[in-house]
């Protein structure tokens, strides 16, 4: 299988993270509807609409995107990303301040977060590392599980229904289970995630907030079908969330491995 080359901009430290991530999935088998069977039934209409029969049950996937962020105004940016749910992930953009980009990355991998992004590849913008960043990006791996479906079938992924349209998925990240809130459609489309994030969207000190992402259009790679329209922000379904929102983006391109 290809290795998919690390973009720029990562340090060492993030290039083997990525290099680690992408490995192919090993003993993926292929999905049988039957696997389904015994999740809760909005989980099952979801994984049933997500992956088709006879999918090779990969676990990880390289993607690549494009949208506008909010830093301090909307800005327009480029990415691509290595997720491997449970494990971690390398998120490498290039956003642009006018003409002027500012390019870096977030990760998690070994129970370690970290940020960082400078402009024109000189002048530090934003970094951080340390146990608030670790936890924050470790709820952002829990709630991302859903860009690589296979890890819904995953046996240490625990589920439990809420009602007819609504399904819990506890996933084990580091030492810490996150529940994340699955609103599923009647035809299996997955509409919105939400979960209690570990965060500072209000600047002051580090504590849960909620966290979700709203889907909408779909496409269909590798027997996989995936939300390529998304929304994300704190307080979704809120009035906040007009405040909270801060990230709008297409999926381009989803490669499993």
């Amino acid at each position: 299988m290809t290795v998919i080359v690390a973009p720029p901009h990562l340090t060492e430290e993030a290039r083997h993270d990525w290099d680690v991530l992408q490995r192919a999935t090993e003993q993926a088998g292929v999905f049988d509807p039957g696997q389904a069977d015994l999740l809760p039934e909005p989980a099952r209409r979801w994984v049933l609409h997500a992956i088709a029969p006879g999918t090779s049950l990969l676990r990880a996937v390289v993607l690549s995107m494009r949208g506008t962020i909010k830093l301090g105004a909307w800005r327009r940016f480029r990415a691509t990303q290595v997720l491997r749910p449970l494990e971690g992930f390398v998120w490498s953009a290039s956003v642009f301040l006018g003409l002027l980009p500012v390019h870096g990355f977030d990760r998690y991998r070994a129970e370690a977060g970290e940020m960082r992004w400078r402009l024109l590849d000189t002048f530090s913008m934003m970094s951080g590392t340390g146990p608030d960043i670790t936890r924050s990006a470790a709820g952002r791996l829990a709630c991302e599980f859903v860009l690589a479906p296979a890890a819904a079938l995953d046996p240490r992924v625990r589920w439990k229904a809420l009602d007819g349209r609504r399904a819990v998925a506890s996933l084990p990240i580091g030492s810490v289970d996150h529940d994340m809130t699955l609103t599923i459609a009647p035809d299996g489309r997955l509409e919105r995630v939400t979960m209690s994030r570990w965060g500072n969207p209000d600047k002051g000190t580090y504590r849960e907030h909620l966290f979700g992402v709203d889907c909408g259009d779909e496409i269909t790679w590798d027997g996989f079908t995936l939300p390529v329209r998304i929304r994300g922000g704190w307080w979704p379904g809120t009035e906040r969330w007009t405040d909270g929102e801060f990230i709008r983006f297409t999926l381009d391109d989803a490669l499993f491995r």
